[in-house]
């Protein structure tokens, strides 16, 4: 019986509809994900999927759920499986998403932009993980154990949601302090993962960028800190008819032509005319950024804005020249959205905490799951056009998924047999519950009292 309400309860709640919705199990079999025999791959999965929702990591999930069918092993074997492709698995779920959900909701001259950016994937306890590497954190300045979380995400201005991820080592031999394994064959997707993990960033970028687009994704631009923006980066990813708009650097080795002269960032804005008075939008200029593959020179615009912050001024740079002033820095600011999503996923969905596994394989099978549940939560948000934020639709999310209690499950057990005797004429209410009680008082202490208490609790409160 308290198997049966478990079932009841889990068949009723979002996550049982998502994976349905979006046929979780054929996309996994189209992403070389399944398993020959035993448990089925989808169930497998959806285990990982629901573990950040009831609260429990992976042992005391088996250890506390024993009619799951599987043992910890069945799940290990499927987050180190070398021959899955999980890159293709979120870009299948996260265009399905898209086409099918949220682009008839989206007003057809809405701008849809990607936006690319990286966080630390902090191990920093670790020590054998493989790949393992020293990370600099922009933030705090220093260095640390880990990999940085390379994320490309769609959004219509709305709604967010991860299109692809990497985890990337360092591409410096000297910061690996773990290296990878070698006995690989070179053509499963698990060797394919290590050595794109030892790339540069900006080199996976451009290729993420391209799956995206032949995925059948419609966007028009591109936008990324000023942490990728390399005049080279720019020029690869228009060849691949992607424009671009980013935040340039403030650096004196990186230069743009403008009236003719190779000039760095500061010095063009000292050439300029600035405007007067305390205007957002202190200048623009057209420049630009090298040549082509056939030789032509790609031009750019270069939009100056004030920081309130330090009152000092900041560059936005796109390729696509036919943007005004405004409407560049209205596009940029949907950047923010993919900060919300490294937010979003470290303080609730578990990014980084979730996963004590060594294996590479099973760091990258555990960030997809990660972006998997995030694309049910926004989903699941503009859908119902949900006033919540996502953090107050996670703990909703949790409180669906608390599954009945066995003394809970006893007493309603109970409750029912009562209702069933009371429909016999020689049974009276007093003479049931009487029945009832002296059962619950003959059971062990340690079962007994507990049950006892739920079931006067039931009756009492219906």
């Amino acid at each position: 019986m308290s198997q049966l309400i478990s079932d009841i309860v889990y068949c009723e709640n979002q996550i049982h509809q998502f994976f349905q919705n979006q046929k979780i199990g054929s996309l996994l079999k189209r992403s070389n994900i399944n398993k020959e025999k035993g448990i089925s791959s989808v169930a497998v999965f959806r285990v990982m999927f629901t573990l950040v929702f009831a609260g429990k990591n992976l042992f005391r999930t088996m250890a506390a759920d024993k009619c799951c069918g599987m043992a910890k092993d069945t799940v290990y074997r499927f987050l180190n499986s070398i021959h899955t492709n999980w890159r293709r698995f979120l870009l299948l779920l996260s265009s399905r998403v898209i086409r099918d959900e949220l682009e008839p909701l989206t007003v057809a001259t809405n701008m849809k932009v990607l936006i690319a950016d990286d966080t630390l994937y902090r191990r920093n306890r670790s020590k054998h993980v493989e790949l393992l590497s020293r990370v600099f954190d922009h933030t705090d300045k220093r260095y640390y154990r880990g990999f940085r979380m390379l994320t490309l995400g769609w959004s219509d201005g709305i709604s967010f949601l991860p299109v692809s991820c990497a985890l990337l080592a360092s591409n410096k031999e000297k910061n690996r302090l773990v290296p990878s394994r070698t006995d690989l064959d070179r053509r499963t997707n698990g060797a394919r993962r290590r050595r794109e993990g030892i790339r540069k960033a900006t080199d996976v970028l451009v290729e993420m960028v391209a799956e995206a687009t032949a995925s059948g994704i419609q966007v028009s631009h591109l936008l990324f800190d000023s942490w990728f923006a390399y005049p080279v980066t720019i020029r690869n990813l228009l060849a691949k008819g992607m424009h671009t708009l980013c935040m340039l650097k403030v650096t004196e080795k990186i230069f743009y032509r403008y009236q003719g002269e190779d000039l760095h960032l500061a010095a063009i804005y000292r050439k300029i005319r600035k405007r007067r008075g305390r205007a957002k939008i202190l200048a623009s200029v057209m420049v630009e950024i090298g040549k082509n593959d056939k030789g032509i020179s790609v031009p750019a615009k270069i939009v100056f804005v004030r920081d309130r912050r330090s009152k000092k001024w900041l560059a936005l740079l796109s390729t696509d020249t036919t943007l005004g002033n405004e409407e560049i820095v209205t596009i940029y600011k949907r950047r923010w959205d993919i900060e919300v999503f490294f937010k979003m996923a470290k303080s609730f969905l578990n990014l980084a905490k979730e996963c004590q596994g060594r294996s590479y394989d099973a760091l990258v099978a555990h960030a997809t799951t990660v972006c998997c549940r995030y694309i049910m939560l926004a989903l699941d948000k503009r859908t119902n056009q949900d006033p919540r934020t996502l953090g107050t639709l996670f703990h909703a999310c949790c409180d669906e998924l608390q599954q009945t209690t066995f003394a809970e499950a006893l007493a309603l057990v109970l409750t029912i047999l009562e209702q069933t005797l009371g429909a016999a004429s020689e049974m009276t209410r007093n003479l049931i519950r009487s029945l009832i009680d002296r059962f619950l008082r003959e059971l062990p202490p340690i079962y007994g009292t507990r049950w006892l208490i739920a079931w006067h609790n039931k009756a009492a409160y219906g």
